[in-house]
């Protein structure tokens, strides 16, 4: 069974992070996906979905000094499911995207990267492994430019 997400958008806000009594770091943030189609009357619609994305240990703090409201991101984890009581005790669900890898897709302000064919300016992400050792994420494929300028990864 594969439990596998991947998402291209943009941050809706800085990421919150919090460091947990057990020195854990835990960074979250918002993801906004849009997709664009014709309606029935040949009308062209755009749908926006926004996404709750955690990201743990290395990754959160890495996501603390390089993500940023508005920038356009790539990333990958797993649907997680939570549920919990509130104050009014009404059971109130969440989903979140369990991150387990991102990439900055723009080129950041400063960086000096030429941004060409490839993902430019991230670092290959650090993130916790099934044995809990520490693995590098894979690099990403080569990816063509579309004639609007935007790199995509497929």
């Amino acid at each position: 069974m594969i439990n596998k997400v991947t998402l291209i958008g943009r941050l809706g806000n800085d990421p919150e992070v919090r460091r947990l009594e057990g020195g854990a770091v835990v960074s979250r943030f918002s993801l906004a996906t849009s997709e664009s189609y014709k309606d029935k009357d040949g009308n062209f619609q755009e749908t926006t979905e926004w996404h709750n994305v955690v990201a743990w240990r290395d990754l959160a703090e890495r996501a603390e000094k390089m993500l940023k409201k508005g920038s356009l991101v790539y990333v990958e984890g797993k649907i997680s499911y939570r549920k919990y009581t509130d104050k009014d005790n009404v059971e109130r669900f969440i989903t979140d995207i369990l991150a387990n890898n991102f990439r900055i897709l723009e080129k950041r302000e400063g960086s000096g990267n030429t941004g060409d064919r490839n993902f430019p300016s991230a670092e290959p992400a650090r993130y916790q492994g099934s044995g809990g050792t520490s693995n590098t994420a894979p690099e990403p494929a080569e990816v063509e430019t579309v004639a609007d300028g935007n790199d995509l990864p497929f």
